[in-house]
């Protein structure tokens, strides 16, 4: 019998090697491997208001818990004697391949996690070589991002405001500071109802937070001349209104003493109240999107294959499978199991993202196995975040490409091409 070859281990086994030695050397991990136990620590490190925002969900948060039960009924059946001796965990998307099938998902107001919000989150995505999807309610304008990423991968996310005239802007900015794609938000023309929030009385834009794509915009500010200043709370004035206007004056772009004699950072609130959200949106306005870019566009928010069909007919270039994390609709089908049945629909034409539940690598295995071209992920980069800066958010995303690619080729995978239904219990 030969010698075995002897064989490069590969990240996942290198990252392994590294903690373990770290170990013995007295020295643990930058942030938890535990979710749950990284949740805590998150929780710790915010306040109880800014947790409650990131954590939360909508009503009784049950679409919340059933987007984890849901992946947790999902059981992988791995398969015996593969060659696994080299693995591929690379995907491609519009044209371009990522050496893993995870993206940043867009997450809003991430000043409450960490002051360096999302300046910290970009600057990790590019050095693990991660894709970020820019927030629309970003805390750090979109150019100062990606000038932080250099050519690394990024997209935009876009909240479709009342305001075409914004909307327009927002795209022009994304395409000239380098994003790849557009990520159309669909299930949030209304905020949903948020309990953890509203036992708060707790809103952060009210406060001014997470308006940076705003307040750097040009058409957004040329309209606050007409702007109304009202923010003022009902009942007058209060020790909690004063830190609140205090707050406000050092979210808003300058110096907060002159922002505290200003008009401006009110009325930049009470704009963004009045364009936020567009109840009013249709697949007919879609094609107003599509002129203004050549850049594709991805509708996030399918849950339903019919909708999955609508845009196809209607030029969508991908769709982003989600629940929006729990946080919109109470009792919504979990993300993992409408994807099935929307990849039938889609029939591999367009990439499939899933998002809403991805908490570790065998999480993304299982959404690839039904369907999904790449997955995103929100929840535990932002408590890696909050934890410990760039730093939580790199060991975070070192942590899940090493636990798929250990699951991949420990269930008998040597590359993404590989995971298909077979790999999957059926039911």
């Amino acid at each position: 019998m030969s010698e075995a070859p002897r064989l490069d281990p590969g990240p996942a086994r290198l990252r392994q090697i590294d903690v373990y030695l770290r170990g013995v050397r007295g020295r643990r991990p930058v942030v938890p491997l535990d979710l749950a136990r990284l949740e805590r620590r998150a929780r710790r490190a915010m306040s109880r208001r800014g947790f409650a925002y990131l954590a939360g969900g909508a009503g009784l948060e049950s679409t919340l818990v059933e987007n984890r039960a849901a992946f947790e009924r999902q059981r992988i059946v791995p398969r015996m004697l593969r060659d696994v001796s080299a693995r591929d965990t690379s995907v491609e998307l519009f044209g371009r391949r990522h050496p893993s099938p995870f993206l940043l998902a867009p997450i809003g107001v991430l000043e409450l996690a960490h002051a360096d919000a999302d300046l910290a989150a970009a600057r990790a995505a590019a050095a693990e070589r991660v894709p970020m999807i820019f927030s629309n309610q970003a805390s750090v304008p979109m150019e100062r991002c990606a000038a932080a990423m250099g050519d690394s991968e990024r997209w935009f996310q876009l909240y479709w405001s009342t305001s075409d005239e914004l909307v327009a802007s927002f795209v022009g900015r994304a395409e000239a500071c380098g994003c790849s794609a557009i990520v159309v938000t669909l299930d949030t023309t209304m905020l949903g109802w948020r309990i953890r929030d509203l036992d708060y009385g707790y809103l952060p834009f009210l406060l001014g937070k997470g308006l940076a794509q705003y307040t750097s915009d040009p058409v957004f500010t040329a309209a606050l001349d007409q702007a109304g200043d009202g923010t003022a709370a009902p009942g007058g004035v209060t020790p909690a209104a004063v830190r609140a206007l205090v707050q406000l004056a050092r979210a808003y772009p300058g110096s907060a003493a002159a922002n505290l004699r200003s008009r401006l950072p009110r009325a930049a609130v009470r704009r963004f109240l009045e364009i936020y959200s567009r109840p009013s949106l249709t697949w007919d306005d879609l094609p107003y999107l599509r002129g203004l870019t050549r850049l594709p566009i991805l509708l996030k928010g399918i849950l339903h294959p019919d909708d999955a069909r609508l845009a196809l007919e209607h030029g969508a270039d991908g769709i982003v499978v989600s629940n929006h994390g729990g946080r919109q609709v109470d009792g919504a089908i979990a993300s993992i199991d409408a994807l099935p049945p929307i990849a039938a629909a889609i029939g591999g034409r367009i990439p499939i993202l899933l998002d809403s539940g991805v908490r570790g690598g065998a999480d993304a295995f299982k959404a690839l196995a039904l369907g999904a071209s790449a997955v995103l992920v929100g929840r535990p980069f932002a408590y890696g975040l909050a934890v410990a800066g760039e730093a939580g958010v790199r060991e975070v995303l070192r942590n899940l490409a090493a636990d798929f690619e250990l699951t991949m080729g420990l269930a008998g995978c040597a590359s993404v091409a590989e995971i298909g239904p077979s790999s999957l219990a059926g039911p």
